[in-house]
């Protein structure tokens, strides 16, 4: 019995496994440009230029308030009582995981409190207490 070669090893075909590789590469295109389009860009962010950078967390809620005090989630228009029923399902998920939601509240700069207020007191209904407010570091420019 012959001993075999190095040759022998190197002969496989690598057909399947180009088209898994292009697949994945696909998947991740298009996961990626579908994040970006559920952020509402008509919201006109505050400057904070001297806040913090925040990493995103794995179960983050992005709450956005325009600057009519109009409620959405991933560019879908919620009233209080839809956005409550969403946290406080979130709630019961995270705790049943022991683990919290961070809620993100992008507020439009020209928007009025009442709109923020509504969402923090959904907030507090559902038992969520971290929450935090998105701002600009820098102006685009």
């Amino acid at each position: 019995m012959r001993a075999p070669k190095e040759e022998d090893y190197l002969s496989g075909n690598l057909t399947a496994m180009i088209d898994v590789v292009f697949q994945l590469i696909i998947f991740f295109v298009c996961t990626i440009s579908m994040q970006d389009q559920s952020k509402n860009t008509g919201i006109d962010l505050p400057m904070a230029p001297h806040g913090p950078v925040e990493t995103k967390e794995l179960r983050e809620i992005i709450i956005d308030v325009n600057k009519n005090s109009s409620i959405s989630m991933a560019r879908t228009p919620l009233s209080y009582t839809e956005l409550l029923g969403i946290l406080k399902h979130a709630v019961a998920e995270a705790q049943a995981h022991g683990a919290q939601v961070p809620i993100i509240i992008r507020g439009d700069a020209n928007a009025r409190h009442e709109g923020i207020k509504a969402v923090m007191d959904a907030c507090a209904t559902a038992g969520i207490y971290k929450i935090k407010f998105a701002a600009l570091k820098e102006k685009a420019g």
